[in-house]
């Protein structure tokens, strides 16, 4: 996990928002790590506290083999991951659409930390349930090769309504907005510049 902070011209350390960047791309490098480098370069540069959790380079196991009907044992990266959720006020999710969805592995970690007790817990009756994590908001950063229109009008866009709806709101967590950059596949190095640059400057807005 890198933990890095910068003081903004006009910020004291440490008096910026607590942000912790989430890079769901099991990639070692990729569009998704920059544009995520970029995002943080921009926040820090107005004083925010940006911390990192590269799902590429943490050790667990993604898959939940039993549900809820059994415990399993988190990993110690695990354990370090909901720390970070709960020290933070923001989260940034990064990571490209495969299949219409999040990769595996970002949605192996979601399965694996986002349990009950910690992101929700149903109560008695079973039909309502309480969101542990509100109080906190977020920001996706999407990367695809499908144009964004054919996504939300033909395919209807299920992989952003899956992690809006399902996943953080289910558990408190209000998604402030979600950027797409896309079509990458065709994409120039100077659209590519132009996203990263723009990446910078909602970072630097946070």
């Amino acid at each position: 996990m890198n933990d890095q902070v910068k003081s903004g011209a006009t910020k004291l350390e440490g008096d910026g928002k607590r942000i912790l960047m989430i890079i769901g791309s099991p990639k070692r490098r990729s569009l998704c790590h920059a544009l995520a480098d970029a995002w943080s370069t921009g926040a820090r540069s107005k004083g925010h506290i940006v911390r990192e959790l590269r799902l590429n380079e943490m050790a667990f196991d993604p898959i939940l083999h039993h549900g809820y009907e059994q415990s399993q044992t988190l990993e110690p990266d695990l354990l370090e991951a909901q720390r970070q959720i709960h020290w933070a006020e923001h989260l940034v999710i990064a990571y490209p659409v495969w299949w219409g969805g999040m990769p595996a592995l970002l949605k192996g970690f979601f399965d694996r930390t986002f349990l009950p007790g910690f992101a929700f817990k149903y109560r008695n009756d079973g039909r309502i349930w309480d969101k542990l994590l509100s109080g906190r908001t977020a920001d996706v950063l999407v990367t695809m090769d499908t144009p964004p229109w054919y996504f939300r009008w033909v395919y209807g866009a299920p992989g952003h309504r899956q992690i809006k709806r399902t996943i953080l709101g289910f558990s408190g967590i209000k998604t402030r907005s979600l950027h797409t950059f896309a079509p990458v596949r065709m994409a120039s190095e100077e659209q590519r510049l132009k996203w990263l640059n723009h990446a910078e400057k909602l970072g630097s807005q946070a």
